[in-house]
């Protein structure tokens, strides 16, 4: 048995520029951290006499002898991608709901493809396992979503990636030290909307839109150097809840899909509350609300969104890990 354990993500700044219909003009760049709040995939490899050779437990259960009638297409195209070819049974347990906007699938195809290398006796080296990931999501099962999750999720800790026109990536760590950590964290607030969707659905109409909206993508882009340079020197940290706040219009303006008339509600009252900035998390349309708060204004934001679910975090470090290997 063997179990690896994959953070999510938060994407602060550039979000929307790691899509190749971007980064096939100009590079993309992405400021992103991964949080202590995890996917772990548990992979077991069956030695006895087994009815089904492929046993997958997610949000259904189910029970194949061919990798092409597997109905999870992860996992499906993983397996396919791995070439395992002998009986195996395949769990996941998450700390976050999918499709809130914290990177959930793309964290899944990077865990999935770590147990599968350990399964085989390889190493995985990280980039492999981020290129593996997006190739799975973008390229083989045609998803509109980006690259930067897959390498967060797979990197782990506070990076600045970039995404070149011959589909390479950079990482780029964000050096800083625990007091800046600290008191990041002590001012980032994370809520629960409690509405769900697709990211590849509300990305899809960005794409339609990208040529349209490419200048938009870069002011956003722009944003990135800025985010780093306040992370690093540490001399105004409330010019972090400033350029969220910035990035949040820019990217209001991409798509009507974007916000709803009750996230930009919560998102105000926050903002009366005494928030600096704030964005939605991931594509859009749902998930969860960030917002950048000094400690003084903490109580009051968390009354103005009493309604919604208040989730602590802090940053994480480590990337995927295997955490179990028997």
């Amino acid at each position: 048995m063997i179990i690896s354990r994959t953070p999510f993500r938060i994407s602060f700044v550039g979000g929307g520029t790691d899509l190749e219909l971007y980064y096939s003009k100009e590079d993309g760049m992405v400021l992103s951290t991964s949080i202590d709040k995890y996917i772990y995939v548990v992979v077991k490899r069956q030695v006895a006499i087994v009815e089904h050779k492929y046993r997958i437990n997610w949000s259904t259960v189910e029970f194949k002898n061919r990798i092409d009638d597997i109905e999870h297409p992860i996992v499906r195209e993983a397996l396919r991608l791995m070439e395992i070819d002998f009986p195996i049974e395949i769990t996941t347990f998450a700390d976050i709901p999918a499709n809130t906007g914290l990177g959930s699938s793309s964290s899944f195809a990077v865990g999935l493809l770590h147990v599968l290398f350990a399964l085989k006796g390889r190493i995985a080296k990280k980039s492999e396992l981020a290129a593996m990931a997006a190739q799975i999501e973008v390229d083989i099962l045609g998803r509109k979503i980006g690259k930067q999750d897959h390498y967060a999720a797979a990197y782990g800790n506070l990076n600045v990636f970039s995404f070149h026109k011959d589909q390479s990536v950079s990482v780029e760590p964000i050096f800083y030290g625990n007091d800046a950590r600290s008191s990041i964290q002590d001012r980032l607030m994370l809520f629960y909307t409690g509405l769900k969707r697709d990211a590849s659905d509300v990305l899809k109409v960005q794409c339609e839109n990208m040529n349209s909206k490419h200048q938009v993508l870069t002011k956003m882009k722009n944003l990135v150097p800025r985010l780093s340079e306040v992370i690093h020197r540490q001399q105004d940290l409330d010019d972090f809840g400033r350029i969220l706040h910035s990035g949040w219009l820019l990217k209001k303006s991409l798509s009507g899909e974007v916000s709803t008339s009750q996230v930009d509600k919560y998102y105000q009252k926050a903002m009366d509350a005494g928030a600096l900035g704030g964005k939605l998390l991931g594509a859009g349309g749902g998930g969860f609300l960030l917002f950048y708060v000094n400690p003084d204004n903490q109580g009051a934001v968390k009354k103005a969104l009493s309604d919604l679910n208040h989730l602590p975090f802090k940053f994480e470090n480590s990337g995927t890990r295997i955490t179990y290997y028997d």
